[in-house]
């Protein structure tokens, strides 16, 4: 029961938020098997993510980033801007890349915002179960819930640009590099100000996250409305 207890900050979050995505692309929904597939690769994803901090480490530039924040705020800035944010982003988008794009059913600018979705969710849910044990169960669910919002939105923002691009048949990768770019540099301003003092900064933080999630929301709602339109037609 206790072992129970103690995947629930994990586990309900992660729920609530998948079936909240599978809800939003209700009306041309993907297979349940693809978003499966797109969640353990996201899971695995953290995996590419430890090889590139370690790379830093090889190269002299893998910091603590507390102890950064703590002591060079305008080096910790730079490690947030240059390496933290691109080597998340850069881990989620590889699986994206390699595998979303391949799907078939990938045949709405929605699609690509909860197929990263689902990449996001699976990066949270493993960066979740490492720091469970330096948690109390209180902030264990505040993060289970946070966190998964943190991934979704940075990722959304080049999962839309990279499938609208690919839809349209033009070249991805200049989407590629500008959404990345954009998603990595917000991620690293969020880095910045969250890391340093959590409790005093979470306003500022929050805002980020919420205009971030306010585009994503009405987005989502405009896009839907096209596949309402759609699907009626069919």
């Amino acid at each position: 029961m206790y072992q129970f207890v103690l995947i629930l900050p994990i586990a309900l979050p992660i729920l609530f938020w998948a079936a909240y995505h599978y809800h939003k692309d209700r009306y041309l929904p993907e297979p349940v098997g693809n978003l499966a597939l797109t969640f353990v690769l996201g899971m695995l994803s953290v995996g590419l993510g430890h090889l590139l901090y370690l790379g830093l480490g090889l190269i002299g530039l893998r910091f603590d980033a507390g102890n950064l924040a703590d002591t060079n705020r305008l080096a910790f800035l730079a490690y947030t801007l240059l390496a933290i944010g691109p080597i998340e982003e850069l881990a989620k988008l590889v699986p994206f890349l390699l595998v979303v794009l391949r799907f078939k059913e990938l045949d709405e600018r929605l699609d690509g915002i909860i197929y990263a979705s689902f990449i996001g969710l699976g990066y949270a849910t493993v960066e979740n179960w490492q720091y469970l044990d330096y948690l109390t169960l209180t902030e264990a669910f505040a993060r289970g819930f946070a966190s998964p919002v943190v991934h979704i939105v940075f990722a959304s923002i080049w999962g839309y640009w990279i499938t609208q691009a690919r839809l349209q048949g033009r070249s991805t990768v200049q989407a590629v590099v500008v959404s990345v770019l954009i998603a990595a540099a917000l991620h690293g301003i969020y880095d910045f100000v969250a890391i340093p003092s959590p409790h005093s900064s979470l306003p500022i933080a929050a805002l980020l996250i919420v205009s971030i999630w306010l585009w994503r929301l009405r987005l989502i709602r405009a896009l839907q409305d096209t596949a309402s339109q759609d699907q009626r037609r069919l």
